[in-house]
């Protein structure tokens, strides 16, 4: 990503806007470490992560509770508009002469009908009662590991946006050190036009000049406001603050922290745990189906008491309501299911041999990932200290030039030519500045260090 970057129009006012209302804004000071711990307390992410793993747990305790006592009530009332009939034979005993019939109907059935009842349901075993408890439990575990992989993307984050902000903070002070510069030139050479010892063609050049940083300037400016913007969605910093940062890029960038990143063999990586901890699910649900061959235990016991009445007053009569209670035992045993269950594992099986080769390929890309990290750090800085080099000898030519120039023995064309190739040198710079912190971020995310 080059500093240089080109902003539209709308972005410019929209940050113009913004920066006209920073005076009425409150001022908060931030330290990169400050940045980062405000980041993963108020960072949308970060939260939802945090939310995550108290979904989790809850989860845990959701499964617990299938192993509990299941108590249930119900009360049901009844109005039978119409009682159903039943036929008996008309013969035998209950042969009635008028009838001409060969059947008698019968109700059997009152007008109104109610029922309380208890019932109480108790798992005595289930084997995939247990299997799912430590599933959830694992389960819990993963939701910690994402929450880990959730904030350390967030810290990757700040850390770039705040480096961003940096950067662009020193080239907005040294754009207006060329700026101020540069005008110095112009006015020293309008007067030596206005006196006759230099041509008008001199004046524009520097002009010229003179209009290009104005307009870098006012790029980097913009740059400066939206990488300050950028940087507190990042963090989850409500839009009406005004952020400041209280780091150097020298504070945060000693030589020995560089050369102690890049002797740093790392550490373990949350990506492997979160692989490790998918593993552990699937060879639980691999268990999970082996043990549904096994019958299941239940033990139920249901107290009731149901009344009558041909009247509704007389269904609520104590002499109409009688008492029920019953005790039982549910075995359930698998016989056929169609071989359902075989293929669910065969699957599973299918699915541990892909996650582990997830994981040797996650291996070797952690140990590629951490050989290009390092590499493009070295290459980096290497090409920082040679844009720093190019830079100071930049300012060398421009300050012989602009001697040489006020001594009359320099042309008003060489100053400004190397005044063109100072600002160039300087941009390149802090090109490359910026090109060696965020693969410094790149390097410790590598590491699994980013904390």
């Amino acid at each position: 990503m080059r500093l240089t970057t080109r902003f539209s129009l709308f972005g410019v006012l929209l940050v113009c806007l913004l920066a006209g209302r920073v005076s009425a804004q409150e001022v908060l000071e931030f330290t990169l470490e400050e940045s980062v711990q405000y980041a993963l307390e108020n960072n949308a992410d970060a939260k939802n992560a945090l939310l995550e793993t108290y979904a989790s747990k809850a989860s845990v305790g959701e499964q617990v509770a299938q192993g509990l006592p299941q108590i249930n009530g119900s009360f049901d009332f009844t109005k039978n508009v119409s009682i159903p009939v039943m036929f008996l034979p008309n013969e035998g005993p209950f042969a009635d002469p008028d009838n001409p019939s060969d059947v008698l109907p019968v109700q059997f059935g009152v007008n109104y009908q109610s029922g309380i009842s208890v019932t109480v349901n108790q798992m005595i075993f289930d084997g995939s009662y247990f299997v799912g408890l430590k599933a959830a439990r694992t389960y819990r575990q993963l939701s910690e590991f994402d929450k880990e992989k959730t904030e350390n993307d967030v810290i990757e984050n700040v850390k770039k946006a705040f480096f961003t902000v940096l950067v662009n903070r020193e080239r907005q002070q040294l754009a207006e050190a060329n700026l101020a510069r540069i005008d110095t030139l112009l006015q020293e050479t309008t007067v030596l036009y206005e006196e006759g010892f230099a041509e008008k063609i001199e004046v524009s050049r520097v002009k010229v000049q003179y209009n290009n940083i104005q307009t870098e300037l006012d790029k980097i400016n913009a740059a400066t406001e939206i990488s300050k913007q950028l940087l507190k969605v990042q963090m989850g910093l409500p839009m009406e603050y005004e952020i400041q940062m209280t780091e150097s890029l020298r504070d945060l960038n000693q030589p020995r922290q560089i050369q102690e990143l890049l002797g740093n063999p790392g550490y373990r990586r949350v990506e492997m745990d979160q692989l490790q901890t998918n593993w552990e699910l699937v060879k639980l649900d691999l268990k999970n189906n082996t043990v549904q061959y096994l019958p299941s235990l239940n033990a139920n016991f249901t107290y009731q008491r149901n009344g009558a009445g041909q009247e509704f007053n007389t269904v609520w009569d104590s002499e109409n309501w009688f008492t029920g209670a019953f005790v039982g035992l549910t075995l359930n045993v698998p016989i056929f299911d169609g071989l359902a269950k075989a293929k669910r594992i065969q699957q599973n099986r299918i699915q541990l041999q892909q996650i582990e080769n997830q994981m040797d390929m996650l291996d070797d890309n952690i140990e590629v990932e951490r050989f290009q990290a390092r590499t493009n750090l070295q290459n980096n800085l290497k090409t920082l200290d040679v844009q720093r080099e190019n830079m100071e000898l930049a300012t060398e030519v421009y300050e012989i030039s602009r001697i040489k120039y006020s001594e009359g023995v320099g042309s008003n064309l060489e100053v400004v030519e190397a005044d063109s190739d100072l600002v160039e040198a300087e941009i390149n710079y802090y090109s490359a500045l910026y090109d060696a912190l965020i693969s410094k971020v790149d390097l410790e995310k590598a590491l699994g260090i980013l904390r």
